[in-house]
């Protein structure tokens, strides 16, 4: 999750914030454009690594993985639960073993760059993406993002971390 915020804010102010989203079809969905956070799958590396290489490829925001806050590390306890599970998220546990680590960063930006990547196009044409930049207010991500388990689970994670100032 990429939570923006213009620098011409205070800092340490939660005014202002907004998460970018993209848009973009989703055959297995059935959805011509689906709203969701940026992810991809890993490739070799670390899923860090992977994170940032895709917020790069969808967003065109060049960061660095130690810029990425681990949420759902940050969330899970240490020694919860007898099994050793990754310190992920896990879509639909009942059907598949697919597991997310979501991961947060934030930047500070000038205000008039916020506006640039509303409406923006994306995506690498050579693999077929043709995605749609969507920037939403910070407190509209759940209703924004209701169909995105990743968009949901983040938000949570970040609302909960921040709540009991582990954020």
């Amino acid at each position: 999750m990429v939570v923006l915020q213009p620098d011409d804010v205070a800092a340490g102010s939660e005014a202002e914030k907004h998460v970018l989203l993209t848009v973009q079809p989703r055959v297995a969905a059935g959805a011509l454009q689906m709203v969701e956070l940026p992810a991809g799958m890993v490739d070799g590396g670390t899923f860090a690594g992977a994170a940032a290489k895709e917020i790069w490829e969808e967003l065109g925001l060049e960061i660095r993985r130690e810029e990425l806050t681990d949420l759902t590390s940050l969330a899970i306890q240490e020694g919860e639960g007898e099994e050793e599970l990754p310190r992920a998220m896990f879509p639909s546990p009942g059907g598949c073993d697919e597991y997310v680590p979501l991961f947060l960063c934030e930047k500070r930006v000038p205000r008039g760059q916020l506006r640039e990547w509303t409406g923006k196009l994306t995506g690498l044409r050579e693999e077929g993406e043709k995605i749609t930049l969507k920037l939403i207010r910070l407190e509209d991500l759940w209703r924004e993002g209701a169909r995105d388990a990743k968009a949901l689970g983040a938000w949570s994670l970040y609302e909960g971390l921040k709540r009991s100032g582990k954020l």
